[in-house]
């Protein structure tokens, strides 16, 4: 699965108007924990999220979908994108020719990239030590 030749030419704020207003995961009535394997063995985390994956098989904007999580690597490191489980997409980026690794930012874009959820778990200072 390679992302679209569109994408490509998108900037960050356009492509994730597009994967949000097309993709079919936030209507696939799956738990959100189905999207957000948690082995980190890519073939055991493929089978725990086998059932979003499938979701990911039909929809229209996979490729724009792994393509913007390749861009935005802070968050698209994390869960399926593009039908893709975070160890496949991170062998991607390795492969992935040098000049096709940036961004195509604009204003708004830092503020899209941001997840709506903290990145540490609540009670925890960075390093696991409780607060």
């Amino acid at each position: 699965m390679t992302s679209s030749p569109l994408a490509r030419w998108l900037t960050d704020d356009a492509l994730w108007a597009l994967v949000a207003g097309q993709a079919r995961c936030a209507a696939s009535g799956l738990d959100p924990d189905q999207w957000y394997p948690v082995s980190a063995e890519t073939a055991r985390a493929r089978r725990e999220a086998a059932a979003a994956i499938a979701v990911c098989g039909s929809c229209p904007v996979r490729g724009h979908c792994l393509e913007l999580s390749l861009r935005c690597w802070d968050i698209g490191q994390h869960g399926v994108w593009g039908g893709l489980v975070a160890a496949d997409r991170a062998h991607l980026l390795r492969t992935r020719p040098a000049g096709r690794r940036g961004r195509r930012r604009t204003a708004l874009s830092a503020v899209l990239a941001r997840p709506p959820f903290p990145l540490v778990p609540l009670g925890l200072a960075p390093g696991g030590e409780a607060r």
